[in-house]
């Protein structure tokens, strides 16, 4: 293999440990657009939400369900990037040059729905976490942390209750993945390539980021839309098909963009973090 085709071949885990850093810094605003998006009336904002849960509820309100969001993030995220980037190193080992788009994509898809379905556990605790202090108290579920929400659920719930949503899940485990991670590779070669930025610049990093989160958001609000609620949906009757269905009848077409400037908020962010963070594990080669 030549020179130019070469590549370092980093840790299974560095997706997985920058979404978790991103995580931290991003998890207020995930709250606010769950709650927003399980809203029985749209209409209030990204702001007004956060507002009102530390003025109702307490400032560490802000980070209800931290646990199962770094345990999403440590699973979901995990997965999809490291299998992705298994996918490019094989590519690359068996072709011995860069994968192109029309390659790139389906790569991105069988990364996104496997991650989406490890992760989805992890994901229904989340949602339920995040949302449980608007339920009435008697509805509430009090999960102490994400290992006793996984527990409870199955112990009350039966296994099965750990892959609600599973499909809007999956869906939107590929759309993100085809629309975040390629979109950045995308993005970072034509700027290096075709603009003459520095591939080892954080401007570089942050450009390629900010818009593989714009392309994401909008990819990825209806399914996340349709997840949410039925992850967060009481009994087991509920499917994604009733739900798209009821939503679409009681609010309209536009209820499957229903937060979508906090979506961005949040994901613009936590994609840039993600990518940044990445970029440094890359550059210090951290656990090599």
């Amino acid at each position: 293999m030549s020179a130019s085709t070469q590549k370092v071949k980093y840790p299974f885990w560095y997706g997985g440990a920058s979404s978790m850093v991103a995580c931290l810094v991003t998890h207020p605003l995930d709250l606010a657009k769950v709650r927003l998006q399980t809203a029985s009336k749209p209409g209030q904002s990204l702001v007004s939400m956060v507002y009102q849960i530390i003025t109702k509820e307490g400032f560490f309100k802000i980070y209800s369900g931290l646990t199962a969001s770094l345990l999403r993030q440590a699973t979901y995220s995990t997965v999809r990037f490291g299998v992705y980037e298994y996918l490019k190193d094989s590519y690359v080992d068996t072709y011995h040059r860069t994968p192109d788009t029309v390659v790139l994509l389906p790569m991105s898809m069988v990364a996104g729905a496997l991650g989406g379905l490890v992760g989805n556990p992890s994901d229904v605790v989340n949602i339920r976490m995040q949302n449980d202090s608007t339920l009435p108290v008697e509805q509430r579920r009090n999960y102490r942390n994400a290992f006793d929400g996984v527990f409870r659920i199955v112990k009350e719930e039966k296994i099965s209750a750990l892959f609600r949503g599973l499909m809007p899940n999956l869906t939107r485990g590929i759309l993100m993945t085809a629309s975040q991670v390629v979109t950045y590779d995308i993005a970072k070669n034509i700027l290096v390539k075709d603009i003459g930025m520095d591939a080892n610049k954080k401007s570089t990093h942050f450009s390629s980021s900010l818009l593989a989160g714009l392309v994401a958001t909008t990819a990825c609000s209806p399914a996340d839309v349709v997840k949410t609620r039925i992850m967060n949906a009481k009994g087991g009757g509920s499917n994604a098909l009733t739900i798209l269905k009821t939503a679409v009848k009681n609010e309209g077409i536009g209820f499957m963009f229903r937060g979508w400037l906090p979506s961005f908020i949040r994901l613009g962010p936590h994609t840039i973090v993600t990518f940044l963070a990445l970029e440094q594990l890359r550059k210090f080669k951290i656990g090599m």
